[in-house]
This record gives C-alpha cells, structure tokens and sequence, in this order.
C-alpha cells in the first residue's frame, strides 16, 4: 500500500503511532494491525475466557432458552445430508457474510478445538480481531460462537439468532430439508464476526470437510490436524477414504498447515494440494516441536516455525499431543501472515510467549478439583484416549487412577477403553443425560471385557458415578497421590463440569 492510499491520521493519532513502531514490520501488515490496535484500545481489553453459565437475568435465561427449543426441532448433528447447498442458499440471502473477512480453515479428527483456541490466542496478541467456531460445546451452546478470545454473550446470541431467523425460514420454504441444528449455528457464526467486524475468523468443521456446513469459506490457510478413525458410517472406513473427504477444504492457492499423519491420509492430503496448486507445510519437514520438558502446570517449548525457532515458549496445557497443537497453530498463523513463503523471519518471540502462556482449553486436561485430582478430558475416540492416557501419565503421576466414562453410543467404545486400560486401576462405566449416550449395560458388558469384573463399577447416573470414583480415589489416603479422570465424551465432560463446580458462571 503507498502512503497516498493510506488512512490520513493526525501525526500524532494513536493509529500513526502504532503502525511507526512496526518498522521491521511488513508495511500492510502494520496498518491492517494498527487499525486493530486502535479499535480495540477503544473497546477495552478482551474479555476474561470462561465457560458461561445460565444467565442470570430471568428474561434473557427466558430468551435464551426459547432460542435453545428452536435450535432443538432441527436435525441433530448426527443426522446429515451431505451437501452445502442448504447453507450456501443461507448465507447468499444474508448477503455472505463470510467473505467480509479471511479464514482459517480446521479440520482433522482430533486436536481441532484446543488448536482453533491456541490460532485465536496468537492472532489476539497480534493485535488481531479474532472470531472463533468451534464444536461441540462443553456446557453452553454459546461457547461455539467465540470474538475477542470470549463466547459471545448470551444477549448477544439470542439478537443473533433473532436478526437471521426470517432468513433461515425463507431458506426452509425452498428447501427438500430444512436447516439443520448445525448449519443454522454456522450461518449465526458468519453473520456475527461480519457484525462484529472481525479481522480473521477461526473456524472449525462440524465433520469431515467437502461437505460441511463451514465448507463456504475460501480460507486463506487450511489447517488439518491427525486423522484416525471416527465418524467411519459417514466418512470411510480407513485414514486414506476419511482424509478425501477432510481434504475437501484445501481451496485453490491457499496454504495447508498439515500435523503429522498416516501415510496414506497425508498422501491423499498431498495429491489434492497439486490439483487445485495449494501449497503444503508439514510438521516434521517444513515446522514441528524441537523439544519439550515437563513444567509446573504445562510444558516448556521449543518450536520450529515456517520462519525459524521459538523456543522457551510456555505451554500451560499437558501432553505431547497438545505441544504438536501448538506447532500447528503456530505454523498456521506464520502462514496467514504469509512467512515461509513471502517472508524469511520469525514472529515477535515475546508476542509468541505471551500468546501461548495465555492458551485455555476447557475439557482438555483440566484439573476441576483437588485431595482427590480429578482431571476431565474430552476425548471420544481411540486416538483420543490414547493422547490422553500418554498426556496422564506424563504429567500427574498418578499412584492410582479411577476412571469415569460416559461415552455416545455411536463411537469405537471398545477402542476407547482399551487405550485407558493401562492407567486405570478402576473404572466406573455412566451416561451423560442426552439420548447419544451409550447403554450403561451395554457399556459396561464391554468395560469387563476389557478391564476384568473386579475393576468395573456401574453408576447409572453421573453424579453418583463421581461421587463413587472421588470415594473410590479417596481411599488411598489424602496424600497418596489417587487420581479420578473423567472422560468418554465433550458432554460428559460438560455435565460434569458442572456438577463438580468448575462451569458456574464466574
């Protein structure tokens, strides 16, 4: 941009002062970021990153609710008709919304949400307007629709919602189906960063990827974190059939930030990068994780970057699949600011530490209660559980670890409970309350099985099912180092949350 194009500013704005400072700085960068910065110097500092509640005002608790029994009359997310041309009808009558602004693009069948919030933190401390949308929630629907690192506000919502609902209706009437639960989610999230405005939006697929409802997006950088199997009845049987279909958000001459993969999947990921000219960076080649030690509550770092290394970068989040996350996202900011191909250079290191050190990712690891430790995970798939089972052991040192499981019926349970068998001393089998979850009988005929009768305890209801596993835990002794982790699924965990304390609104 020549200086005749841009803004004209007193000499001494705010905005001339900011893009001033940025003298190693691409030019166009420092004054798309320094018209952020001025925004939001005017808007306050971000809000705190929690997992709303209920509200507390009885009218928008009211509102709320009636929007949540709208939402509810339409296809669940386990019920699809694989095509885009419900949503591409939506978001044509809104206007499109979703090309006011770039993209990330995530995919991948884990790591895709503590990766989509770990994007969003680099992007805020880049002076950056980020919007986020991610699924499923932990314990509000709200949560999805993220801006300025924050779900949005249940008020907030609910206008959301109310300001497209003739539209979603006029999309209805022309349609063989009507809008799903999904699709009207992702429509709200488009047109809210539009609103906004955002500076770059965040946006994690539902399932799959060709034909998913966020799949009317051109991102500029596409970021496809590890495929294993999950979701096989609609995606295909092996890594290769399920990555064709995940691949499907590769858009022409855009980026793809690829984590580490089978074969066969980052081959496929590969081939359709050549056809429509994308180009590819891939952790362990061109970006990866150089080292990590243990720290007190996370994980010390050293990245290698599209542009070079970042290293003493503190991650407060456990596991080794979560330092992989953040190679990923690191590499997929470098790439949205065009480094690696444009430009030979790093990020500003500080930013870098600054952003990581602030990460959250509610569900994933997290410790809700100590005397006794009890950690919620969300994994729901072998891939998963094997993450989380290497991530425990790593990082708590558990003496004895009780299980709590509740996974939906329509995952690999038997997978799941494999991979946890090594950790777990006991486990008690439970649902979570909506009609996904998987029959406590069936579930636990497979828990012994595969744990053995004498280490299987069943509790129908989850309150109980915790309150067995912290008595069960408790009887090492308050100082012997027990454990209780809870997991099988994003729903469980969310009921749990609550029921444990963790998901008051603070």
């Amino acid at each position: 941009m020549s200086d005749e194009h841009r803004p004209h500013e007193p000499e001494d704005s705010p905005f001339e002062e900011i893009v001033g400072e940025e003298t190693d700085r691409d030019p166009d960068l420092a004054v798309i970021e320094a018209g952020s910065r001025t925004l939001r110097a005017q808007a306050g500092p971000p809000q705190q990153d929690v997992v709303p509640g209920r509200p507390e005002d009885p009218e928008v608790d009211r509102q709320l609710r009636r929007v949540e029994d709208e939402l509810a009359t339409r296809w669940g997310e386990t019920k699809l008709e694989p095509s885009v041309k419900r949503i591409a009808a939506l978001v044509d009558v809104l206007g499109e919304p979703q090309r006011s602004y770039p993209s990330v693009h995530i995919t991948g069948t884990n790591g895709k949400t503590s990766t989509a919030r770990m994007i969003e933190a680099l992007f805020a401390a880049f002076e950056l307007r980020p919007g986020r949308y991610s699924s499923p929630h932990v314990q509000s629907v709200t949560e999805r629709i993220s801006i300025d690192g924050a779900p949005v506000p249940h008020e907030k919502f609910i206008e959301t919602y109310d300001d497209i609902k003739p539209y979603i209706e006029l999309v209805d009437s022309q349609q063989d189906y009507r809008l799903s639960f999904f699709e009207v989610l992702t429509g709200m999230a488009y047109a809210a960063f539009a609103d906004a405005p955002v500076d770059v939006a965040v946006v994690e697929v539902g399932m799959g990827g060709t034909w998913d409802a966020t799949n009317v997006i051109d991102a500029n950088v596409a970021v496809i974190t590890p495929i294993s199997l999950d979701h096989t009845d609609r995606l295909g049987e092996t890594p290769e059939q399920i990555a064709v279909e995940k691949s499907g958000i590769v858009k022409p001459d855009s980026t793809v930030v690829l984590a580490q993969q089978p074969v066969e999947a980052a081959s496929v990921v590969l081939k359709k990068a050549v056809e429509v000219d994308a180009t590819v960076a891939r952790e362990g080649m061109e970006f990866g994780v150089v080292s990590r030690e243990l720290a007190v509550g996370g994980q010390q770092l050293t990245l290698r970057g599209l542009g070079g290394e970042y290293p003493d970068i503190f991650l407060p989040l456990h596991g080794a699949h979560m330092a992989h996350n953040a190679a990923v996202a690191l590499a997929a900011v470098e790439a949205f600011f065009g480094i690696g191909q444009q430009q030979a250079r790093t990020l500003d290191i500080d930013v870098i530490r600054q952003a990581f050190a602030s990460v959250t990712s509610p569900g994933r690891l997290e410790v809700v209660r100590t005397s006794p430790t009890v950690v919620l995970d969300a994994a729901h798939n072998p891939g998963g559980a094997r993450a989380t089972a290497e991530a425990v052991s790593e990082a708590f040192g558990f003496t004895r670890l009780v299980g709590v499981v509740g996974p939906s019926g329509d995952k690999d349970v038997r997978g799941m409970l494999e991979a946890f068998e090594p950790i777990f001393a006991e486990v008690v089998v439970t649902r979570n309350s909506t009609h996904r979850a998987m029959d406590v009988d069936e579930l636990a005929g497979l828990a012994v099985e595969v744990f053995g009768e004498e280490r299987v305890q069943v509790e129908p209801r989850l309150d109980s099912a915790l309150e067995e596993a912290i008595t069960l835990a408790e009887e090492e002794g308050e100082y012997a180092g027990a454990g209780v982790l809870v997991t099988g699924s994003v729903i469980t965990v969310g009921e749990a949350r609550l029921l444990l304390g963790a998901g008051r609104n603070r």
